[in-house]
């Protein structure tokens, strides 16, 4: 959730509740997943979780409470070390771009730039 890609105020909430959503829902599932195998839920990978879920959405028969046991057991499998003391820094990876943003339809602004040309200088 680096960048939200809505406009408005309105959709950007949206949007955020979303990710908020997914992210408890995979949480939940290694909650049922690590109580099912008698283990912790931090011991638990979610990039793991998050994989089988997207997969099982895909190809399973959601349905099926024998594929959701399935999937329950084979996110139990996937453990995580010790990570105590881990240090991850946290800095910005994206660059600054030099151009300007496009605020308007494509089509509109492909017009323009025949139009007028790209323009002399570039917005930072």
């Amino acid at each position: 959730m680096d960048v939200v890609s809505c406009n408005t105020p309105e959709m950007i909430a949206k949007e955020i509740w979303i990710y908020l959503l997914a992210y408890n829902l995979i949480r939940t599932l290694m909650a049922q997943s690590a109580a099912h195998a008698g283990c912790l839920p931090n011991e638990l990978s979610f990039k793991h979780a998050l994989q089988l879920w997207l997969a099982w959405g895909r190809h399973a028969q959601v349905d099926s409470q024998d594929s959701l046991m399935g999937m329950l057991k084979a996110i139990a499998q996937k453990r995580v070390g010790n990570r105590r003391g881990r240090i991850e820094p946290r800095l910005k990876k994206r660059r600054p771009k030099p151009y300007q943003w496009l605020k308007k339809p494509r089509q509109e602004a492909r017009r323009d730039v025949i139009k007028h040309g790209l323009g002399s200088k570039l917005a930072a």
